[in-house]
């Protein structure tokens, strides 16, 4: 079954063993083999997870086996695959982890959550099989969640985070749904997680993080409250993040990691600053984080691959301008929106609009 094909997002850090002549590279470090996109190992890669059912990284990430299929489907359609993953299979199974409320669990018998309703909309979008849900059923478990001064709880038990404003903008935008919540109050309470820096954090006060930042500036953007940025100091603390061997980290005196090719990278998108990194050196770190054997990329050079990475490293290359649709691009790879995190042309026939960068 196809909700296998998900796979672990492994520990940071988590060296891979060199293979029979293969010789250790350090982070940013270029070669000719990383000059390209391995295309056909990822595709084999992801769908290969399918097969490692019976694996401990497996059954202990039961609890996110939904956005873990978001990942790796997303992954296969921005690379040209999507008919080999099977659809019916995972709508079977996806119907199964929805509760009467409306909304879906990370698994089936897990309890419905914010995050996971998204990425079950969003696989289904990607699918083209919204129509196996009740549109006004799943908005209202997403709008049940708002709270009176705009935040919106991540499920019944009440934790409050910037990221589930944006997944209910995004869920709801997606459905038709916006108006079903108060749009005016969610934007008021995303303000008022603003830092100093420009930045945002999960709520008010809290640290300026890239994941959290790419959350208000989408939410943000569906909600049509950008003019409340001070998109200048936001993006100069964006481009910040860049490091000496081309990587984007979430945070000062941190790592590089490969996801932050989106979510850093996203929110320059849409504030239309992309110009503002090294796009060049960007692009080798992602490469350079390629399993060249087996497919996948990690977070970053050395690491093990897994497909949370695999997404947002494709995802990062197609807002870097690499795809087919671009001069220098690879051959296979589509343009991703910086917003909702799908394929443009899967929004276009949803008839969402498309941002333009």
């Amino acid at each position: 079954d196809l909700h296998a094909a998900v796979g672990p997002k492994m520990g940071h850090d988590e060296k891979r063993a060199l293979r029979p002549g293969e010789e250790h590279r350090d982070p940013g470090e270029s070669e000719s083999s990383s000059q390209k996109l391995h295309i056909d190992l990822h595709r084999k890669y992801i769908v290969a997870l399918q097969d490692k059912r019976n694996t401990f990284e497996y059954a202990v990430t039961e609890h996110l086996r939904m956005s873990g299929i978001y990942w790796g489907l997303t992954s296969m359609y921005l690379l040209s695959a999507v008919d080999q993953m099977k659809g019916d299979e995972i709508v079977e199974w996806l119907t199964k982890c929805q509760h009467p409320s409306g909304g879906f669990g990370g698994s089936i018998g897990h309890d419905a959550h914010m995050l996971y309703t998204l990425s079950a909309v969003q696989i289904l979008a990607v699918i083209d099989r919204t129509d196996v849900i009740d549109y006004d059923q799943v908005a209202s478990y997403v709008a049940s969640l708002q709270q009176e001064d705009g935040s919106f709880w991540g499920d019944e038990w009440g934790e409050v985070d910037t990221r589930f404003s944006y997944c209910a903008y995004n869920c709801l935008s997606l459905l038709g749904r916006l108006d079903m919540i108060n749009v005016e109050k969610g934007n008021a309470f995303v303000v008022s997680c603003m830092n100093f820096d420009g930045g945002f954090g999960c709520i008010p006060g809290a640290e300026s993080h890239g994941g959290q930042i790419f959350c208000c500036v989408g939410a943000l953007a569906i909600g049509n409250g950008l003019h409340h940025l001070r998109a200048d100091d936001l993006g100069w603390w964006l481009a910040e993040r860049q490091t000496a061997g081309g990587g984007l980290n979430g945070r000062p005196e941190k790592l590089p990691d490969v996801c932050y090719s989106w979510w850093i990278l996203s929110a320059l998108a849409i504030m239309r600053r992309l110009h503002w990194i090294d796009r060049g050196s960007l692009r080798q770190f992602i490469l350079n984080a390629q399993d060249n054997v087996d497919g996948g990329i990690a977070d970053r050079p050395g690491d093990v691959a897994d497909v949370f990475h695999t997404f947002f490293g494709v995802c990062g290359l197609a807002l870097l301008g690499y795809t087919q649709d671009d001069l220098d691009g690879f051959e296979g790879l589509k343009r991703v929106d910086p917003v909702y995190a799908l394929p443009v042309d899967v929004l276009e026939r949803m008839q969402v609009p498309v941002w333009r960068m």
